[in-house]
C-alpha cells in the first residue's frame, strides 16, 4: 500500500469516524449494534446530526491543518484565533473546557493554563479528537518532532500534561503505521518517550490486556479515548469492525470512533472505507462563510500536509 492511502485514510478516516459515532453520543453501550444487528452500520444522523455530518472533533482538525499550510508551518497564537473564531460561531458542539478555555479572554498561552488552575481538571480527549492533520503533517520529521508538535498544539486548549502526552503518543502511533509499521507494536517505544510522570497511567491504558470495562473515567478523558481506541484496532481486523466496537462502547462515541478512525485509517488506507459512508460525509465549518468541505477536500488537505 502506498503512503499517500495511509495518509489520506488518517484524515479521511477520522472524520468518518466522528460522523459515523456522532447520533450515537452518551447514549448506551451495545446501540450501534442494536441499531445495525446486520453489521452493515449507516451514516443514520440523529441527536441533532444529519447523516454523514462531522462535529467538532474535524471540524478543529481542518483548522489546525488549514493553519499549518497557510502559515508554512506551525504558529500557535495563528491557531488559536482560529479556534476562537469557530467557537464564537456557535458550533453545533463544543466541548466544554474548550469552550471556556476559548472564550475566557486570557491570551493563547495563557488561556488553557489558567483553566487547569482553576480547575485542577483538564485531561479531557479534546486534544486528540483533532490530531489526525497534525499527525500527518509532522511524521515524516520522526518521533521526537512529532511528539514535540502533538504536546504544543494539545496544549492550546488543555492545561494538563496528561492530555500532551496521550496526544503526543497518538502522532507518534499514526508515525509509525504511515510507515507501514504496526502502530500496536510500537507502543512501548512510545511510551518510553512519555513524560515520566505520566507514563505509568498511559501504559496502563495502552497494554495488551487492557479492556475499556476496567476504566476509572468515562471515555470523555483522555486516558480510556485513546485506550479505547487502541483497543478497538487490537481487536478487530477491518476499519469498519474497528469503528463498530469503538461505536458500541457508548459514552463520548464521536470521539472515540475519530481517534479509532484515524488510527484505523493510517492501517488499512483510505481504500477500506466503505463507499457508502463516504457518500454522505461533510464537514461544515461554522465561521469560516457557507464552507462544508467533503471527501474530495478532505483527501486534497491531507495530500497537501503531507508534501
Amino acid at each position: 500500500m502506498q503512503r499517500m492511502e495511509r495518509i489520506i485514510g488518517t484524515v479521511v478516516g477520522s472524520a468518518v469516524g466522528d460522523a459515523l459515532g456522532a447520533p450515537f453520543e452518551f447514549r448506551e453501550a451495545g446501540v450501534y449494534t442494536a441499531q445495525f444487528p446486520d453489521g452493515v452500520g449507516e451514516m443514520c444522523g440523529g441527536g441533532g446530526w444529519d447523516p454523514g455530518e462531522a462535529t467538532d472533533d474535524t471540524q478543529m482538525a481542518v483548522l489546525v491543518g488549514e493553519s499549518l499550510l497557510e502559515r508554512d508551518g506551525l504558529d500557535l497564537p495563528d491557531i488559536f484565533v482560529r479556534f476562537q473564531r469557530w467557537a464564537a460561531a456557535e458550533p453545533k458542539d463544543i466541548g466544554l473546557q474548550t469552550e471556556d478555555v476559548l472564550t475566557n479572554g486570557h491570551p493563547w498561552d495563557l488561556a488553557a493554563p489558567l483553566h487547569f488552575q482553576v480547575t485542577g481538571r483538564a485531561a479531557g480527549n479534546g486534544s486528540l479528537m483533532r490530531a489526525s492533520t497534525s499527525a500527518v503533517h509532522f511524521a515524516a520529521a520522526g518521533r521526537e518532532a512529532t511528539m514535540a508538535a502533538a504536546r504544543r498544539i494539545a496544549a492550546l486548549t488543555h492545561g494538563d500534561g496528561a492530555a500532551w502526552e496521550g496526544t503526543a503518543v497518538l502522532h507518534d502511533l499514526i508515525r509509525v503505521a504511515l510507515d507501514g509499521g504496526d502502530p500496536l507494536a510500537a507502543v512501548p517505544s512510545a511510551l518510553a518517550h512519555v513524560n515520566a510522570a505520566h507514563r505509568a497511567r498511559w501504559a496502563t491504558v495502552l497494554a495488551p490486556d487492557w479492556h475499556p470495562d476496567a476504566a476509572t473515567e468515562f471515555n470523555g478523558a483522555a486516558w480510556p479515548c485513546l485506550g479505547s481506541a487502541v483497543w478497538a484496532l487490537r481487536t478487530t481486523d477491518s476499519y469498519e469492525e474497528s469503528l463498530a466496537a469503538a461505536i458500541d462502547l457508548g459514552g463520548d462515541t464521536d470521539t472515540v470512533a475519530a481517534v479509532t478512525g484515524m488510527l484505523a485509517g493510517a492501517v488499512y488506507g483510505f481504500g477500506a472505507i466503505p463507499q457508502r459512508w463516504l457518500k454522505a460525509l461533510h464537514v461544515p465549518l461554522p465561521g469560516f462563510g457557507a464552507r462544508v468541505l467533503r471527501v474530495a477536500e478532505l483527501a486534497r488537505l491531507a495530500e497537501r500536509l503531507a508534501s
